[in-house]
């Protein structure tokens, strides 16, 4: 069983960014009762829960799902990536499920991938860049002994060039933790095809930049321990945009799987290849998980 899990709790979003159109997307969402029955199978084997979307804060009911979910299973790691624009409800529902969920420790992502009026561009929503910032800080005034939060930017082409300004004034923010991640095609987010991949010698010089700047930042407790990884991630990606193939082996379909909307459970967000449907298996997610069609995409991948 994976120990990793993405749940994708919707496609809907309130964002329109230029590296993702995933909000065109449409489908039938899985329920609370039904997120309860899929973790009733699943059990305790998840050590960390993505929440994603979409927008997860969009999900009224996302304090019920995320809070029945905690019960079941007890991830040691909740996060959720948010783009920030619903400010008073983010901060409500953050602090409804880090109450909830006590023995879990709850990361929150606020998205941000440009200062000011570039960040509003590339989002193509008008203010987003002030409401993301005020979600930030009003989740940092919560002070829950149970809650990080951190900023997390999409490095494209369109602001690798100004990435040594964007990290500069993030970081001066002093988030528990700041991730970067390469815009890239997905078939999850419905960009393949599409132009947003920064060239190499930029990124390169971008992620150089970056690590030297982690390393001479003092993380705590958590933190310091994904920061140790994301300098890993950082340079695997570096490599393989270099060699333009797998530099180590991939354990999707092994040690991590998502869960979409609709109740599909794919190896990995990048093919967005379906093992199977909960809903067609009574939510027994072990029956997708141990299938024979579970097994063929394993082996098309390791």
């Amino acid at each position: 069983m994976p120990m990793n899990y993405t749940v994708s709790l919707l496609y809907s979003c309130n964002s329109r960014c230029s590296t993702c159109r995933i909000w065109k997307k449409k489908a039938n969402n899985l329920s609370p009762e039904e997120y309860r029955k899929i973790f009733r199978s699943v059990g305790r084997s998840p050590y960390w829960i993505t929440f994603s979307g979409g927008e997860p804060f969009l999900r009224r009911d996302i304090v019920e799902v995320i809070s029945s979910i905690y019960k079941i299973s007890r991830p040691r790691i909740i996060n959720i990536p948010t783009n920030g624009l619903l400010v008073s409800t983010i901060v409500e529902k953050v602090e409804a499920i880090a109450l909830a969920c006590p023995k879990s420790q709850i990361i929150i992502n606020v998205s941000i991938d440009g200062i000011e009026a570039q960040h509003d561009e590339i989002r193509n929503v008008p203010g987003n860049y002030k409401k993301a910032i005020s979600t930030f800080h009003k989740l940092k005034a919560l002070k829950l002994p149970n809650l990080q939060v951190g900023i997390h930017t999409v490095i494209s082409r369109f602001n690798v060039e100004s990435f040594y300004s964007i990290a500069n004034e993030l970081m001066r923010l002093q988030p528990d933790s700041y991730i970067t991640e390469i815009a890239e095609e997905r078939v999850e987010l419905d960009t393949i095809g599409l132009d947003i991949t920064p060239g190499k010698v930029a990124y390169k010089s971008a992620i150089d930049f970056l690590i030297h700047r982690i390393k001479n930042e003092k993380y705590k407790g958590m933190s310091k321990i994904t920061m140790a990884f994301r300098i890993e991630y950082y340079n695997l990606v570096k490599a393989i945009m270099r060699d333009e193939k797998q530099v180590i082996p991939c354990y999707s379909g092994l040690a991590s799987c998502q869960i979409s909307p609709d109740g599909d459970v794919w190896s990995c967000c990048v093919r967005a290849k379906s093992l199977g449907n909960l809903r067609d298996t009574n939510y027994k997610f072990r029956k997708v998980w141990y299938s024979k069609k579970a097994k063929k995409d394993r082996r098309s991948i390791h």
